[in-house]
Parts: C-alpha cells; structure tokens; sequence
C-alpha cells in the first residue's frame, strides 16, 4: 500500500504543491498586512537616470555665464595631431 500511495504523491506532486503553495502564500501575505495594521503603500516613482542627469546639467550650468563661449582656434588645439594630420603629407 505505501509503494502505491508515494508513487501517486510523486506522480502528481507538481498539481498539488502549487494551489498549497499559493495558497499558503497568499494568506501569509494578507495577514502580514493585518499585523501591520495599514495597508500596502503605493511604491512612489523613482526618477529615472535620464531625468537625474538632466537635474544635475541644469544645476552645474545654473551658475555659469553661458555668453562666455571658446573660440573656435583654442578648440582645435585640443584635438590630437595624428588625427587632423593623418592623410597629409609631412611638411619639409
């Protein structure tokens, strides 16, 4: 008799562990909150990682002067030399 019944339990366990498990869970989660005694806040957005970049520029350009502008000649001194000259001949 007991070959017979756990070879049944072993057949249909998945069918029964999950309604049981379900169940299980859904009362303890439902009397958790009873104990707390309030019930589940609603999770308040967060700010995306776009929309935080986009606070800190507008607070690191808040206090700069935007009229103050870098000319065009101390621009290209920054760029490296081997890329503006690589396709021109050596100068002699």
């Amino acid at each position: 008799m007991w070959p017979l019944l756990w070879m049944t339990v072993r057949t249909y366990a998945p069918y029964v562990t999950f309604p049981v498990a379900f169940v299980v869970g859904a009362v303890g989660y439902h009397l958790e909150w009873f104990i707390r005694g309030d019930s589940p806040q609603p999770v308040e957005e967060e700010k995306s990682i776009s929309e935080r970049r986009e606070d800190r520029k507008l607070q690191e350009i808040a206090g700069k002067d935007l009229t103050e502008v870098v000319s065009l000649k101390e621009k290209l001194e920054f760029t490296p030399r081997a890329v503006l000259n690589r396709n021109r001949p050596e100068k002699s």
